[in-house]
């Protein structure tokens, strides 16, 4: 175990800096004399503050840190001469050129053999015996196409990268800090985590790795040492602090990143950041940069999501996570007025996915999930989290709160699919109706000016009053209207009536459902002053 850098300045030191020159002076300014002055100074001679240093981390954890790089078949870029030959600099189409060709006698000496059956290529440049397009089973040279970090986690050399960083490689290569390079397959990637697992052969050789850290012992304000290889220059260290946790980026509906302000850049992403313990507490992905580069914002997957998630991509090569099948959102402080819920916490469905085992079971648009197995939801993303961590098959009991009370529902959870997106509302086809004026008029006190949508489907957001709560909320003109207060809605009498039912339930807000082209979600807005 390596030992923990801990060190900080003392207060009482850095007050002694500030206050030795000041004491000197009022002594003088008393009339001591000189010498005892000096005396006194000597006697609290200020120590330079202890800082910590982070090098013996550094050499411990350094072997384990690789560069990953990612290469691709790119093809060979063919050129017309003047004599109407097509060849390019591989050697490729030479042999329709005339025996006493200079070019020909140009690649046969240089470049490729025509007798050589085997299509080996010896041109300045190549690595290795068979490479190149021309090389056995190839359409195109492998060349490198991006580059980023990784590091070992097992002796027996399972390296653990970014999916970003390898998704558009056919072929991946390890170069550990000494230089050494080592050809990698690739185990398994999750891009909903961003988290993917190569493989070296080091034919019987251990490789230095390392261990996850407990995600219970980071605190915001921890010192922490980010290992990469940015922009290419090879192994390079910055060390920095946590400065948040569950971050929030809106990458996908796992995101719980730690954010750090230690200096991580392009090339960095794959890469490990460390605590002072020399242990893995997030594998560095992302970073916010108006310029490209570093400006102290940075975030990292935490070790606790990054060790599941490897360890079935491990196993398995693919990561296989509970599927709930609905559509959700967060619920706010107005949402939870609106609904009649005591605080704004829980997961508001906004739609279950027909055949779902949401659906299934009986899930139903403006839902609000509150626990599940008896533990707290806090919001949208803790579900996620939570259901995407069980087993397909796994039967969990979901408190839902309905119509202004709780209730159970019992759920078997499917598989979510590969390539599963959020599902969107799938509202009763509703009769096309007339609307009256006088309800029209009432809604413009929401800011809302509504009619017939074009399928039948609820009510077209015809006009936004700019100064309204439903411009501040972000509605739109062209979006459509499907329910208020879970009550399938087809005419402005049909709101006027929810939301005159709602003020006498005593409520403030009501909860608008709001289609778009990018899906539905709900909005509460307020209704004080509605007739």
């Amino acid at each position: 175990m390596l030992k923990n850098f801990n060190g900080r300045p003392s207060l009482a030191t850095v007050l002694k800096a500030s206050t030795v020159a000041g004491i000197a002076a009022a002594v003088l300014a008393t009339g001591v004399p000189l010498e005892i002055t000096r005396s006194y100074a000597e006697a609290v001679k200020v120590q330079a503050p202890a800082v910590p240093s982070f090098a013996n981390v550094v050499d411990a954890v350094s072997p384990a840190v690789v560069s990953v790089r990612v290469e691709n078949r790119v093809n060979p870029v063919s050129d017309n001469n003047n004599d109407g030959f097509s060849f390019d600099f591989n050697g490729r189409g030479f042999d329709d050129l005339p025996d006493d060709h200079p070019l020909k006698r140009f690649f046969k000496q240089f470049g490729q053999d025509p007798n050589d059956q085997q299509g080996h290529s010896r041109r300045f440049g190549q690595n290795g015996p068979n490479g190149g397009p021309n090389g056995p089973g190839g359409k195109g040279r492998l060349r490198p196409v991006a580059q980023g970090s990784g590091f070992f986690i097992s002796e027996d050399g399972y390296i653990v990268t970014n999916n970003h960083v390898v998704s558009d490689g056919q072929a991946f290569v390890a170069v550990m800090n000494d230089g050494t390079e080592l050809d990698a397959k690739l185990i398994g990637k999750d891009p909903r985590t961003d988290l993917a697992v190569l493989k070296v052969d080091g034919k019987g050789k251990k490789f230095t790795y390392v261990n996850w850290a407990d995600d219970n012992n980071v605190r915001v304000g921890d010192w922490v040492v980010a290992v990469g290889n940015p922009f290419g220059l090879g192994g390079t260290v910055t060390a920095g602090i946590v400065s948040a946790r569950g971050r929030d980026i809106g990458s996908g509906p796992y995101d719980d990143y730690l954010q750090v302000d230690a200096a991580v850049n392009r090339g960095n992403s794959g890469g490990p950041t460390f605590n002072l313990s020399g242990e893995v507490v997030g594998i560095n992905t992302a970073i916010f940069s108006p310029s490209g580069g570093s400006v102290g914002i940075a975030f990292a997957i935490p070790a606790s999501t990054a060790k599941d998630v490897v360890a079935d991509l491990m196993k398995d090569g693919q990561v296989s996570r509970g599927w709930l099948g609905v559509q959700i959102q967060p619920v706010t402080k107005d949402i939870a007025e609106s609904i009649g819920l005591s605080e704004p916490s829980g997961a508001l469905v906004v739609a279950p996915q027909a055949g779902s085992p949401g659906d299934k079971a009986g899930m139903k648009a403006g839902d609000v999930v509150t626990a599940l197995n008896g533990e707290t939801i806090k919001d949208a993303r803790d579900l996620s989290r939570r259901i995407g961590a069980m087993q397909p098959g796994s039967k969990v009991e979901l408190s839902v709160w309905r119509a202004g009370k709780a209730q159970p529902l019992t759920v078997e959870l499917g598989t979510l699919p590969i390539d599963q997106k959020d599902a969107s509302a799938d509202d009763n086809n509703q009769p096309q109706q007339p609307e009256a004026p006088a309800s029209e008029k009432a809604l413009a006190d929401l800011g809302l000016t509504v009619g017939p949508s074009d399928d039948g489907k609820g009510l077209a957001i015809t006009g936004i009053d700019p100064n309204s709560d439903a411009a501040d909320k972000g509605i739109k003109e062209g979006e459509t209207i499907t329910s208020v207060n879970n009550q399938e809605v087809s005419s402005a009498d049909d709101i006027v009536k929810v939301l005159n039912q709602a003020k006498k339930d005593g409520r403030t807000r009501a909860l608008f459902q709001i289609q778009s082209s990018e899906g539905s979600r709900f909005v509460a807005l307020p209704i004080n002053g509605q007739g």
